[in-house]
């Protein structure tokens, strides 16, 4: 069992580790002397925050801590900040540029770099925003950083571009459009300048900060990020969904047809769209054993998105041990491969491989065998949902009844499975979506992609605005993977 270690232990070893780069050096200056809080100003509770053993120790009520010093007069547009940050576990925090002071409440003016390793959310909410997020606007939604250690934020304003790194790990690159999209209550945030400020976020939220440091560039740089943004309806959609909370998170992702973990990181900084990325695992698979499980984590380790199991067959729970597949963020299958009432294995995307006899017979068993996997595979999605073969798929509002709809949603709901939203195959239809909703369960949205056009989860998104869809109806998966079904 891991031991929480004392907040105060820790910071007198920080005082150790300070680095010399918090002092005026190649165009650096330190914020924060070390000794005092000098040069900065806290708002409504000022007593959250504390100077002690070399660090501001951010503990109690809300309150945000605005830098007033001289350096560049307290007004910054383009610049390198970095920041020391270390957070105990549940605590909500961030550091907010191109802002001003204000008295009360969340600072209006200006961006926040979002601190959150553990932090859950209060009451009905929940915080889906995690550590390097640029709050509301290109979202983190894994926790890839660690509570109780030294955490080294550095962002950077170059023209209309803004970088955030964590542990020099890039998790933003963000090109300002020309005309800002503005959030359902008409709000936005437009680079600018102004000052910076630390985040005390509630009692309970307990961080410590040190080595504060800036190098102001100057005002005329013009810089883009890697990739413009494309900026239309669908790009403002996900702006808008980003800033409500919503996870705009594809969790059905392949490295396949020569696509690579590069690109789809890029991809994923272009558009704000986080990516889930999944290795088949099953017979006739590429991964077919723990070593394959193992392998796979190893080489994915450490990157910005999460690590799902595609789970494939009927055959796959006796393959993989339970300690393995709990390495995975989450784990999804499909029907589209099982053993008829007849010995004969189908799958369903291959004609050659589909047997009906009778099309309402093969319903019947195909929705009892979704079931059967729902109520026995130890999964936390269902994808590609009311797939039909190619023979059959142009009955589908025929076939797929409400009856036969409401006995895969109530499987769902009872045994705690999330439905995904297919954009690939533009799956479940509407009428699905609004049953599942009106029944509490919840959903993911993938593409399935199999090459390098990832999209942008276009048939998704449409099911999204047109069903009503929130973020109260959406699936993310934790920091610790623990199947659904047991």
């Amino acid at each position: 069992m891991k031991r929480s270690v004392p907040l105060f232990a820790w910071l007198a070893l920080s005082v150790l580790c300070q680095s010399s780069s918090a002092t005026e050096n190649d165009g650096w200056a330190a914020l924060f002397d070390g000794k005092s809080l000098n040069g900065w100003k806290a708002s409504e509770n000022s007593d959250s925050f504390k100077v002690r053993e070399g660090t501001v120790v951010c503990d109690g009520p809300r309150s945000h801590l605005f830098y007033t010093g001289n350096v560049q007069d307290a007004n910054f547009k383009n610049f390198e900040l970095v920041v020391d940050v270390m957070t105990r576990p549940g605590a909500n925090s961030g550091v907010y540029f191109h802002t001003k002071y204000q008295e009360i409440g969340w600072p209006e003016k200006g961006f926040e770099a979002q601190i959150n390793n553990s932090h859950v959310g209060n009451g009905g909410y929940r915080e889906l925003k995690m550590t390097g997020s640029l709050y509301g606007i290109r979202n983190i939604y894994k926790a890839l950083f660690s509570d109780d250690e030294w955490n080294t934020m550095h962002i950077m304003v170059r023209g209309k571009r803004i970088v955030i790194k964590v542990n020099d790990l890039l998790l933003v690159d963000y090109t300002e459009p020309v005309n800002p999209v503005l959030a359902e209550d008409g709000r936005g945030r437009y680079l600018s300048n102004g000052t910076f400020a630390l985040q005390c976020h509630d009692p309970v939220s307990r961080v410590v900060f040190r080595n504060i440091r800036v190098r102001p560039l100057p005002d005329d740089i013009q810089e883009q990020a890697e990739a413009v943004p494309e900026v239309d309806e669908r790009y403002a959609q996900m702006v808008r969904l980003s800033a409500a909370n919503f996870p705009v998170v594809d969790l059905h992702a392949h490295l396949k047809g020569g696509l690579t973990i590069e690109e789809v990181l890029e991809h994923s900084r272009r558009t704000g769209i986080f990516y889930g990325i999944a290795p088949n695992c099953g017979l006739g698979f590429p991964i077919t054993n723990d070593d394959g499980i193992y392998d796979f984590l190893k080489r994915m380790g450490g990157q910005p998105v999460f690590l799902g199991m595609q789970a494939e067959g009927r055959e796959w729970v006796n393959m993989f041990s339970r300690e393995a597949i709990a390495q995975f963020d989450y784990v999804f299958t499909d029907a589209m491969t099982f053993t008829d009432d007849k010995g004969r294995r189908m799958r369903l995307w291959i004609d050659d491989e589909v047997f009906i006899d009778d099309v309402q017979d093969f319903m019947e068993m195909y929705v009892d065998c979704i079931v059967g996997i729902m109520e026995s595979e130890p999964i936390d999605i269902y994808v590609n949902p009311t797939f039909l073969p190619s023979r059959i798929a142009d009955r589908y509002d025929e076939l797929w009844t409400e009856e036969r709809m409401q006995k895969v949603i109530e499987a769902a709901v009872r045994n705690g499975i999330a439905i995904e939203i297919s954009a690939g195959l533009r799956l479940p239809r509407a009428k699905f979506i609004k049953l599942a909703k009106k029944s509490g369960v919840k959903f993911t949205l993938g593409t399935n992609s199999s090459g390098r056009n990832l999209g942008r989860l276009d048939y998704a998104l449409d099911m999204v605005r047109e069903c009503g869809l929130r973020w109260e109806d959406m699936f993310v998966p934790k920091k610790k993977h623990t199947p659904a079904a047991q």
